[in-house]
């Protein structure tokens, strides 16, 4: 079972967690580490809905060490870098866009990679998130204002 789901998914979940942490390098990593954390559970408790909230769970890690580290060290800034075949295959409005999701805040970047990303309902995104989809409903409504606010000053500035 889990065979399967790393086979049929693997490539969507590293996809979700690039979305949430930023660089391919870390997804391909969050995504390998819960895999190998789920080998020897019971198949009856792996479902893909599962898997998805692991992942999004192990990338608020990531980020949350991330920022441990940035206090840590004064002055420092920790952006992910992509690679020159990332920048080649994104064009120039999607990295635009990846860079503005970037900057939302964390709960506001999960739920709109939730919603438009993998296409998941008000309830499934609160059930993964842990909130209530008045929350969920909230949440990407402001997410959507910033992000919009933040593509419009980039088409004036361009």
């Amino acid at each position: 079972m889990l065979a399967a789901l790393y086979r049929e998914h693997w490539l969507a979940l590293v996809r979700l967690a690039l979305l949430l942490v930023g660089d391919r390098e870390s997804a391909e990593d969050v995504v390998q580490d819960v895999f190998s954390r789920l080998h020897g559970k019971r198949p009856e408790t792996l479902s893909l809905a599962y898997v998805r909230v692991c992942v999004l769970n192990a990338s608020r890690s990531v980020l949350r060490r991330r920022g441990v580290a940035a206090r840590a060290v004064p002055g420092r800034r920790d952006e992910p870098v992509g690679s020159a075949e990332t920048a080649a295959l994104l064009g120039e409005a999607r990295q635009e866009m990846l860079a503005a999701l970037g900057r939302l805040p964390r709960r506001q970047r999960e739920i709109l990679v939730l919603r438009y990303y993998l296409d998941l309902s008000d309830a499934d995104i609160a059930r993964a998130t842990r909130v209530r989809q008045s929350t969920v409903r909230s949440t990407a409504s402001r997410a959507l204002d910033r992000l919009k606010r933040e593509l419009g000053e980039l088409e004036v500035k361009a």
